[in-house]
């Protein structure tokens, strides 16, 4: 019986993409497979050190052939396969990336997360987006993010895309609602829940996730809000 697969991922940068892939990964009990080779990805957010390593566990696998080891994130935080700085140059073929990602989640017998480099054009975010069963795409409701959010949905409309509106803050612009609708409608693409902002998650300085108990009481909404993302993408 084949595992789920959802992948995470934006045309844009600084939408939220991290966190989100972070939080979803905690809730389902999937390992968080991270592709982002910047130094805002989930591996250092997990507090994964590459620099204190001797080898990665993804490169190594790219090398190698063999699946490699996840790490347990314990009570606090999602089961990590980490990242590293030199995948910009490693990454495989996106068929290969996606070949890869189905054949770790069979061998694991665990569903995945997979956290990806911001931008359309990089082969491992395609590998991951193709071997997807839902691919989450937050959505800031402002200028540039909303223009590559069109992008997006005009390159890849037949992929099985759930938008997220994130990091909403009061009540958005009829604009950019109106806007969202134009595109996801001509797409065919559904919107999923919202997410609004939290000023303290730019702040926090905890690894644990949001979602681990106990539960800070400002981060009651938040989590409800994940939990409801999460049902949407199931």
């Amino acid at each position: 019986m084949s595992r789920r697969i959802i992948t995470v991922a934006s045309w844009k940068g600084g939408v939220g993409k991290t966190t989100l892939a972070y939080e979803v990964a905690y809730q389902t009990g999937a390992v968080l497979v991270d592709l982002d080779w910047d130094r805002g990805s989930s591996t250092r957010a997990w507090g994964y050190r590459t620099e204190r390593r001797m080898r990665s566990p993804l490169l190594s696998a790219l090398e190698t052939g063999k699946t490699p080891k996840w790490i347990p994130g314990g009570e606090s935080k999602p089961d990590l396969l980490p990242g590293h700085e030199d995948f910009a140059l490693a990454q495989p073929e996106a068929e290969t990336m996606a070949d890869l990602l189905e054949k770790w989640a069979a061998e694991w017998d665990r569903d995945l997360v997979v956290d990806t480099h911001p931008g359309g054009s990089t082969p491992s975010t395609l590998g991951a987006m193709a071997a997807a069963d839902r691919i989450l795409v937050p959505a800031l409701f402002e200028e540039k993010p909303m223009e590559a959010l069109e992008g997006m949905l005009e390159q890849v409309p037949d992929y099985p895309l759930l938008v997220i509106p994130n990091e909403i803050s009061g009540v958005p612009k009829s604009r950019y609602i109106q806007w969202l609708r134009r595109i996801t409608g001509e797409a065919g693409v559904a919107v999923g829940p919202i997410v609004h902002e939290y000023t303290w998650l730019e702040s926090r300085t905890l690894r644990r996730a949001v979602s681990s108990e106990p539960i800070a009481k400002r981060a009651e909404p938040f989590v409800e809000e994940i939990s409801r993302v999460v049902e949407a993408a199931s």
